[in-house]
Formats: C-alpha cells, sequence, structure tokens
C-alpha cells in the first residue's frame, strides 16, 4: 500500500514539474518593400544611320573592293585633318598656309561630317549611266542634275589611281601633284560634289595649288570652304604627320609652261603700258589715234601650248 501510494504521488509531482509541451505558433514578419517607377524606354534616336558608303550593284566585286579600300582611305585622311586641326589649332604652320587666319570651326566641320556623317544615299556606281566614261581622259564624274547624290566611277579609275601607301611616293609632291592621283583625295573630291556633304558651300574658289595659297591669305573665309584648300590640307597634314613623319612632300610650286607664258604675256603687257606712258605727248585727236591693230600688235605675246 505504501509503494502503491509512493507511486502515485511520484507522478503527480512529475505532472506538475512538466507542463504539458503546447503546438509551436507561426510567426509572421511583414517586410515593406516600395516599387521603383518604371523607367522610360529609350529611343533608337539613330535608327536606319548607314555608316559606310552605298556602293551600286552595277559594280562588280573587284570595282566594288577599290572603291571601298579608296573610300576607306579618304575617311583616314579626313580624320586626321580633323585630328591635326583639333590638336594644334590655327597655331599648325600647315593650317595658316591653307586657310590663313580663318576659324577653325568650318574646315573641322566639313571633315567630321564626311568621317562620322550619315552616308545614305550618296551613292557611287559603275554602269556610265550618262555615257560619260566613253569620252577620252574620263576617269569618273559626279551626275548633277542627272542625278545629285550619285558619283560614276570609270574603268580608268582603276588604271591610274594609287593607295594610301604610296603617298609620297612616284616623284608625287603636294605643291605639284594633281590631288586625283591618289584614291583617297580623287574620293573627297567627288564627295564634295554631292549636295548632302557640301551643301552648295563648298566648291572652286580657287583653281590650283598658287591660288590655293594665294586664298588663303586674301580671302581666308573662302578658303575654309574651298574644295582644293580642303584636299590639299588634307594631303599634307596626313603626309607630314603620317606618311613621312616630320618631313611630308609639301614640294616646291613650279609653274607650269601655259603659267608661265600667261605671266610673261602679263607682264609684257604692263611694260608696254608703262613705256606709253613714258613717251606719252598730248592727246591726239580721233583721227590721230592708233588703230586697234597696231596697238594690240605692240603687245602681243605668243602663248605657248599646253604640254
Amino acid at each position: 500500500m505504501a509503494i502503491i501510494r509512493s507511486t502515485i504521488l511520484l507522478f503527480a509531482a512529475s505532472a506538475v514539474a512538466s507542463p504539458a509541451l503546447l503546438p509551436r505558433q507561426a510567426s509572421t514578419v511583414t517586410v515593406t518593400q516600395t516599387a521603383s517607377a518604371a523607367s522610360p524606354t529609350s529611343s533608337a534616336w539613330n535608327s536606319g544611320a548607314v555608316d559606310n558608303f552605298p556602293i551600286h550593284s552595277s559594280c562588280n566585286a573587284t570595282e566594288a573592293a577599290q572603291i571601298k579600300k579608296g573610300l576607306g582611305e579618304t575617311l583616314t585622311i579626313v580624320r586626321h585633318a580633323r585630328d591635326h586641326i583639333l590638336r594644334w589649332g590655327n597655331s599648325s604652320e600647315i593650317y595658316q598656309k591653307y586657310f590663313g587666319n580663318a576659324s577653325t570651326g568650318e574646315p573641322i566641320g566639313w571633315y567630321t561630317k564626311i568621317a562620322d556623317g550619315d552616308k545614305a544615299g550618296v551613292l557611287f556606281r559603275c554602269d556610265n549611266p550618262d555615257g560619260n566614261c566613253e569620252q577620252e581622259g574620263w576617269a569618273g564624274h559626279w551626275r548633277g542634275e542627272n542625278a545629285t547624290s550619285e558619283t560614276v566611277i570609270c574603268p580608268l579609275s582603276y588604271e591610274v589611281r594609287r593607295p594610301l601607301e604610296a603617298l609620297c611616293g612616284f616623284g608625287w609632291d603636294v605643291a605639284n601633284g594633281a590631288t586625283n592621283f591618289y584614291w583617297a583625295s580623287d574620293l573627297l573630291h567627288r564627295l564634295l560634289h554631292i549636295p548632302k556633304v557640301g551643301e552648295g558651300i563648298v566648291e572652286h574658289y580657287a583653281e590650283d595649288y598658287a591660288s590655293v595659297i594665294e586664298l588663303a591669305q586674301t580671302e581666308s573665309d573662302l578658303s575654309v570652304r574651298d574644295s582644293d584648300t580642303l584636299q590639299l590640307f588634307a594631303l599634307e597634314a596626313y603626309a607630314h604627320d603620317i606618311a613621312i613623319p616630320g618631313e611630308g612632300c609639301a614640294g616646291k610650286y613650279t609653274a607650269t609652261s601655259s603659267e608661265a607664258a600667261s605671266a610673261t604675256s602679263a607682264a609684257a603687257s604692263s611694260s608696254s603700258v608703262e613705256a606709253a606712258s613714258a613717251t606719252e605727248t598730248p592727246s591726239p585727236t580721233l583721227s590721230e589715234a592708233p588703230s586697234a591693230t597696231s596697238a594690240a600688235a605692240a603687245v602681243s605675246v605668243e602663248v605657248l601650248p599646253e604640254t
């Protein structure tokens, strides 16, 4: 009996000492998240831009490859021309030579437009649609009113044009060499004719190297938009900085025989006028005036044909 009572007491004590296990309650965590505003959708502002000059399907693979390479060389010299000006400004002797004291903004703009501007619609073709390639000596031409954004490259170009790697070679120099001797400058000239590129502002205000240099000193505001000036500056800057660093191939200008003859004629005319003034007598009456034929003969100088 005593044993039973002890067992009951022990069980009761255990029940008191060990409370009943209750089920665990799930805890709730509240997280506050602020939704960010939707970012605006970016627009393709330059959608449809063309980075390479189009070449017409009339050009075969060989022709297209040469035109493409030539255009790449054009971009090379215009980018360098721009970078030369950006680096040195109008303190560059080469800049002063070709652009005088003109602001640098305009030539930088023309070069940049060709290098980085949209090239859509500026088409080069090889099918001679106007028949000009049949004329002797024609290596290409701008189509003008027939198609203002198109340029035709004639077969002769592939025979006579030289690559940019040959700049300053073959006895060529900037002062006396033809700008169309190289693909790079020839295609630059053709691009400047396109209204989308030259905007009708870039024109031929000078006729040759000598007049380009004169224009820079007398009308520099026209130099910065003269086609020959833009070509010659690009060639000389590249020749001096890249082709033959620090030296280039500027050359010393030598007048051609026809130019020399014209200068001689002008000098002779001036001398005749001065001589007549030095021995001038009182003005003759109308009946005493020399005939037009004899006056012309007094200053006549033979002009040699071009060679």
